[in-house]
This record gives structure tokens, C-alpha cells and sequence, in this order.
């Protein structure tokens, strides 16, 4: 099969598995798509919203569509990083051995990460990025596809720890889950008020999501669309030569290289979803809001204004 046939597959697998999602998820298609998104891409994805919003369950539904293990990892104030990596134990020979912790499987649920302190949400950083994890001298390699998503309420910060930018950076996408429609309400309300069992069929294997992200880097990008995405992510960086003035005025950080990266790997997944073989601008556009809203900070000029990261972007935009 070559990449024009394998794109046109890409299309059917990705209507069949957000069909399949939809019979547990109603609406939301937006954070469905921007999920799947950064699974294609090799991506992580951190999913902001209100307690109530089925941000849990959206994980756990996709997991189950995909066929893969998953976790779920509950961020409290006294998790250490041994709880989620694991630990070296004495077994009954006298002999150490490694027992690995829930970070282990294909998917994992970091469900309120923001509630930990920075050195368990630190754990995360060398899986996160290079898909292994070091204890006690030795590297375990996770099983691939391996993707993490995280969710974080953006009330009651009390009593929660920030994700550092380090840490936010190895997130392709800050996805907002926002409430439903007035009818999306009524029919979830609907659904969930009575005593249904939804069964969901696997639709991608793993071996299947390993090769969707392959075709997604074959994917070739025009050097317009290429520069666009690059002076796109230059343009948040203040004082500097591409910065317009709005940004040096408003802005005291800016995005770096990898912000560049997933809005071109973002960009070539969104163009193939949709069945074309080489993305233009509009997915450049499509995917930055996602990629640069927990990538740039704001001075305090721009929270005395009430100016909100995402009136930037479109600025930008």
C-alpha cells in the first residue's frame, strides 16, 4: 500500500474509531479530535476543564476503542515518584529486582497532575520524553505506543503545585474542555440517568497507531507551509526580530523549537484526517491554539488587562 492509499485508510480507521467513542462521549468533538491528534503524532496531552466535564471518562473511553493497556494514576500531595515509575524490591532469593509501577502501559490517565508536588510530576519527564524510565542505574523501555494525558481543574488551586514549563513543554497540546451545549446536556443527561451498558469494539491496534504515526512523519510539508509554522512560534518570543510589538508588550516568554515541531507534525496529522497529503496553512492554524496556549507566558501587564493567552494566539493568527 502506498502513503495516497494508506492516507485514505487513515481516514476510515479515524471516522470508525470517533464513531466509536461517540457512543460513550456526547459532543466534545473538538478535545476528541485534538486527543487522537497528538496520539498520531506521537504527542502527550494535557486536558483543562471544570471538574464534571467527562474528562476522565473521554481517556478511558479512547483506551478502551484502541485495545491498549492502560493506567490510571490518582495525582495526590503524598504520591512519590516510586509509586508511579516503581522500585527496587529484595526478593526471597536476597536478590534486588525491579517491579514496575503503573507508568508501564500503553495509556496512562495522570488525573490531576497538578496535585502532586514537582518531584513526583518530575517521574514523569524521562518517560514523557524519552519513553524509557532510569531506577537505580538501570533504563526500562516502555511498551510502545506510549502516550500520556493528563488532566488538571483550573479552580480550586489551592493546595496544588503548577506544572513546571519543563514539564508542560513535553505536552503537545493544552486541550479545553469546556461545558456542553444545552442539547449535548439533555442527551447526556439522558444517557446516563439510565441503566445502559455500552460495549465498544477495539478499532486500532497498537501495532496499527505505530504505523500512523510512521505515515504521518512520511507526510511531506512545502516550504511555505514549513516557514509559516517556524515564524509562527518566533513570533511569540519577545524582543526579538519577528516579535510584533503586541507581543513584546504583553509577553515575557515565548514558545521554543518544539512549539515548531508539533505545529508541523500537527499539521500533517490534521490534513491527513481529513484526506488530503500535504498540509497548508489553515492546519497549521487549525492545531496552533492547542500547541502555544501553555507555551507562552503572559506579563503582568496582560493580567492587569484581563487579556487571555488564547486573545494572543489569535492575534497571532
Amino acid at each position: 500500500m502506498n502513503d495516497a492509499q494508506s492516507v485514505d485508510n487513515l481516514v476510515n480507521q479515524y471516522n470508525v474509531l470517533k464513531k466509536e467513542i461517540s457512543k460513550v462521549i456526547v459532543g466534545q468533538d473538538d478535545v476528541i479530535d485534538q486527543v487522537i491528534l497528538s496520539i498520531f503524532c506521537k504527542g502527550h496531552s494535557l486536558l483543562v476543564g471544570v471538574p464534571g466535564l467527562a474528562k476522565t471518562l473521554l481517556v478511558n473511553t479512547i483506551s478502551d476503542a484502541l485495545g491498549l493497556s492502560f493506567n490510571r494514576i490518582q495525582f495526590t500531595p503524598d504520591l512519590m515518584p516510586s509509586d508511579i515509575v516503581g522500585a527496587e524490591i529484595l526478593d526471597e532469593n536476597r536478590h534486588f529486582k525491579f517491579v514496575k509501577g503503573p507508568l508501564f502501559a500503553n495509556i496512562i490517565l495522570a488525573d490531576e497532575i497538578n496535585r502532586t508536588p514537582p518531584k513526583t510530576q518530575s517521574a514523569l519527564l524521562e518517560a514523557m520524553q524519552e519513553k524509557s524510565v532510569t531506577a537505580a542505574g538501570h533504563t526500562y523501555k516502555m511498551d510502545l505506543p506510549f502516550f500520556v494525558l493528563a488532566t488538571q481543574n483550573p479552580i480550586e488551586q489551592e493546595g496544588t503545585y503548577p506544572l513546571p514549563e519543563a514539564q508542560l513543554d513535553r505536552f503537545m497540546f493544552n486541550i479545553k474542555v469546556d461545558y456542553p451545549s444545552f442539547l449535548e446536556e439533555i442527551e447526556i443527561v439522558k444517557q446516563t440517568t439510565t441503566d445502559s451498558d455500552v460495549t465498544l469494539n477495539n478499532v486500532l491496534s497498537g501495532q496499527e497507531i505505530l504505523d500512523i504515526q510512521s505515515l504521518i512523519r512520511r507526510i511531506p510539508v512545502v516550504d511555505n507551509v514549513l516557514t509559516y509554522a517556524v515564524e509562527l512560534a518566533a513570533k511569540t518570543r519577545p524582543n526579538t526580530e519577528k516579535a510584533p510589538d503586541f507581543v513584546n508588550e504583553y509577553l515575557s516568554w515565548g514558545a521554543g523549537p518544539r512549539a515548531s515541531q508539533y505545529l508541523v507534525l500537527g499539521a500533517k496529522a490534521h490534513a491527513a484526517i481529513n484526506g488530503r497529503y500535504s498540509p497548508d496553512r489553515e492546519d497549521v492554524q487549525a492545531v496552533a491554539p492547542a500547541i502555544l496556549r501553555h507555551r507562552i507566558v503572559k506579563n503582568y501587564k496582560a493580567e492587569a488587562e484581563g487579556l487571555d493567552v488564547d486573545d494572543i494566539i489569535k492575534r497571532l493568527l
